[in-house]
This record gives C-alpha cells, sequence and structure tokens, in this order.
C-alpha cells in the first residue's frame, strides 16, 4: 500500500517519478477485473499527466513544494474544480453551471502540488451511509467482490479508489461518518475534522453544521500530511506518542453493543494488543452515547439544513434517488423550535462528553459495528435499506454531533473482513488524536 513516506523518499531518490506513479494509478482504474469504472465518474488524464510531468521537472531542479508532491489523489463529485460541472452524484445538476474557482481545500492541495487524477463516485448529494447511487451505479467493495458488498458511503468511490491502490489520497467529506465508514468497510485509514478546521466553501453541502473535509488514506501520518495541507498548516511529520502509558476511554454504552462477531472479535484482538503495548484502556459509561434518538429525531439538524439546501431542486424530486428523496423531505417538518432544541441537547451533549474525556488522550470505539454487507441485501426493500444506513451511520455520527474529529484505522486479521477502530476527541484535539492513532497503528498488526 502507498504511503507518503514511502513515496516522497523514493521519489527524492529517483527510484520512480511522478508520471510513473500517474500511470500506475490509471492502470489500476482502467484494469477490467477492478472498479475504476465506478470509483471514477470522471478522469483528468491530461491535465494530470501535465501536472505530474511539471513536478517532476521541478524535483529534477532541486524544488519540492511539500511531502505530497507529484502524488496522484482523488476528489470526491461535491468539490469545485474550476471549468467543470459539481454534479455531487446526481444527475439533476448535470447543467449546473461550472465552477469559477477551485474549492479552497482543492486549491490547497494543488498549491501543495497534489497530482489531481479526477472525481469519485458519492452517494447522491452525500446523503446515505450504504454507498449506493443507482444513477452512475455503485462501487463494490474491493473485499469479497464475488458477493458485491456495499463501499459504505455517502465517499464510497473515494473509499473503493484508495482500497484499490488507485490513488494515494481520496478527498472525502463527513457529515454522520461519509469518511470513515466507507473506510472502515474497506480496510482504510479516514480522517474526519473539526467541522471548523477545513475550508468547506466550494464543496455542496448536505449539513451546514455537521459537515468537515478530510482524506482517507493508507496510514495515520499520511491522513495527518493531508489535514495538515487542506488546515493551511506546515505540512510538518507527527511527533512521535509513545505507547506506554496512553489513555484510552473505552465508552459502555450502545456503541460497543450488537456488533457482528467479525467485527467484535477484530476490536477485542485490537484492544488486547493496545494493553501489550502499555495503553492504558478504561471503560466508562457514556449514557449521552444512548441518546441518537433525540439527537436525529426527523433527521436532526442535518435533515433540517438538507431540506433548506435542496428546496431550488424539489420539483425535480422524482429523479433524486427514492431514498435521497425520502431523507431530503424529512427535513420539512422539522420547525424552528424543533431546531433550537437540537442545538440545545447538543450543546448539553457536547459539555457531557467532553467533561467524560477530559482525562484521557482519546475514546476509543469501532468505527462501524457491522461487516458490509452484500449490496443485495440493502437493496431488497426500503426497510433493509434504512435499517443497514442506521447501522452503519451508528458510532461514527455520535462524533460529528460532538463537533469533534476522529480516524478510523483497519484493525482486522489480513484476509477478513475489513474492521475499523475509531481514536476520538473533542474539538480542536485533531493532531492530539491523529498522533495517537499513529501510536495505536504502530502496536496493530501491519499486513
Amino acid at each position: 500500500m502507498w504511503t507518503v513516506a514511502q513515496l516522497s523518499e523514493d521519489l527524492a531518490a529517483g527510484r520512480t517519478t511522478s508520471r510513473d506513479l500517474l500511470e500506475q494509478a490509471l492502470s489500476r482504474i482502467a484494469a477490467p477485473e477492478g472498479e475504476g469504472a465506478r470509483a471514477f465518474l470522471k478522469l483528468y488524464t491530461d491535465t494530470a499527466r501535465a501536472e505530474a510531468e511539471f513536478s517532476d521537472r521541478l524535483r529534477r531542479a532541486g524544488i519540492r513544494r511539500s511531502p505530497v508532491d507529484g502524488l496522484p489523489i482523488s476528489l470526491k463529485d461535491l468539490f469545485d474544480v474550476a471549468g467543470d460541472v459539481t454534479r455531487a452524484g446526481s444527475k439533476i445538476r448535470a447543467e449546473a453551471a461550472p465552477a469559477k474557482a477551485d474549492a479552497p481545500a482543492v486549491a490547497r492541495l494543488r498549491a501543495a502540488g497534489a497530482v489531481i487524477l479526477g472525481r469519485t463516485n458519492m452517494v447522491e448529494f452525500a446523503f446515505g451511509g450504504v454507498g449506493l447511487n443507482p444513477h452512475f451505479g455503485t462501487p463494490k467493495n474491493p473485499y469479497d467482490r464475488k458477493t458485491g458488498r456495499v463501499p459504505g458511503g455517502s465517499s464510497s468511490g473515494a473509499a473503493v479508489a484508495q482500497a484499490d491502490g488507485m490513488c494515494v489520497m481520496a478527498l472525502g467529506s463527513d457529515t454522520r461518518g461519509s469518511i470513515r465508514q466507507p473506510a472502515a468497510l474497506c480496510g482504510v485509514a479516514g480522517f474526519k475534522p473539526t467541522a471548523r478546521r477545513v475550508p468547506r466553501e466550494g464543496a455542496f453541502p448536505l449539513s451546514f453544521t455537521l459537515d468537515s473535509v478530510g482524506p482517507l488514506a493508507n496510514s495515520a501520518a499520511c491522513c495527518a500530511m493531508y489535514d495538515a495541507i487542506l488546515a493551511g498548516e506546515p505540512p510538518l511529520p507527527l511527533p512521535e506518542m509513545p505507547s506506554r502509558g496512553l489513555r484510552l476511554l473505552l465508552p459502555r454504552s450502545s456503541a460497543l453493543e450488537d456488533l457482528d462477531p467479525q467485527v467484535g472479535k477484530a476490536f477485542d484482538v485490537a484492544l488486547a494488543r493496545l494493553s501489550r503495548a502499555g495503553m492504558l484502556v478504561t471503560e466508562v459509561p457514556v449514557p449521552a452515547f444512548d441518546r441518537q434518538g433525540e439527537y436525529f429525531k426527523g433527521g436532526g439538524l442535518a435533515g433540517a439544513e438538507a431540506y433548506h439546501i435542496h428546496r431550488p431542486y424539489l420539483g425535480r424530486l422524482a429523479e433524486y434517488d427514492p431514498r435521497v428523496g425520502k431523507r431530503v423531505l424529512l427535513g420539512k417538518d422539522i420547525s424552528g423550535p424543533d431546531y433550537v432544541l437540537i442545538t440545545e441537547l447538543r450543546a448539553a451533549y457536547i459539555r457531557e462528553v467532553e467533561a467524560l474525556a477530559a482525562a484521557f488522550d482519546a475514546i476509543v470505539m469501532p468505527s462501524v459495528p457491522c461487516v458490509a454487507p452484500a449490496i443485495a441485501e440493502t437493496e431488497r426493500s426500503d426497510e433493509d435499506y434504512f435499517r443497514w444506513n442506521f447501522r452503519i451511520m451508528r458510532n461514527t455520527g455520535l462524533i460529528n454531533f460532538l463537533d469533534g474529529c476522529a480516524l478510523t484505522l483497519p484493525c482486522h486479521a489480513k484476509g477478513a473482513a475489513p474492521v475499523g477502530l475509531m481514536l476520538c476527541g473533542p474539538a480542536m484535539s485533531d493532531r492530539r488524536i491523529l498522533a495517537v492513532a499513529a501510536a495505536v497503528e504502530r502496536a496493530l498488526p501491519g499486513d
């Protein structure tokens, strides 16, 4: 699996070139046995080759713009790219005006020398955790392609592209887990930053309150490097945090209940490894995690805000993915007082969880309580779809409501169904959580 550190070293030593890395990525995307045709909605092949060759010329002249200079990346279809139409995974926006400028997140990556491959598939308007898209097709999870399992959503194509080695980083967005869910189900790392840390302008919104922008990559260190660039900070390596003495809060709550056997086993094995590495794992009751029904009633903050965002398109609701359309309409019945009540509940929730987490370096829990189900299983009926949708989003959404940050790491045994372990923290603890995650990653078995 490609990592920033490894590839940056190879480029500096002349063992490879940016153009070579790009051609390898394009080859993986084009592989007939792969999912490139469904993972990507559009490729920027010509401009990507020009960007890679420019990076190589700069490197030969002794210039490196950042540690990610010349590395191929992908963008979720909801990010603006100057001169291109931002469809957000929907055919409804096919005739929208082209973007006048890159989204700030895209502009920062471009300035760092990232080679932009193309736009990845997603759940229509980012409204779903399963990963289905009836308009452009659903990319199959790289694990167990024969069965045809869901990739997770809404950053579905991003996770498949990352897991299949089509890019070094896939840029995604996360409103209730849309980076971490597909990352966990596809077996890669994914980081959801504190929402205000990375500019969200130029990304088609789902929720003004909960949306955040972050990377899917192959390690905690890779996520940290891209997170720094996205946040406008110097892209410096993470400080190495010793494992011994790290304090992890294990939340005794519904977040640990009703786990698939594969998830429960992988998570328990991972916790045992962390304990042997000297980390202190302490189980603490977190009753606030058990009140999701109150926080997301009627769609919650995202439901109300999404209904407002989609008002210009409601006359074309019949053209939406019906599952997305139903969720958009949920927000219609959220009144002003209802909305204010949810914001008050959120403020109390943040105070409660932050107080419990204050004595710990991170909260640890399974990223997703299940392994990826078969696509057919989620499409049998609306009831089946929404049951799986809630199950997949159950744990990750707790951190968006917290206004926190979290990174998911693969913790399954080689060859087993992907399982994610999530390290979480309150708002603006991002660099600490990334450093903790890197220490956890060192304690877990690699591929």
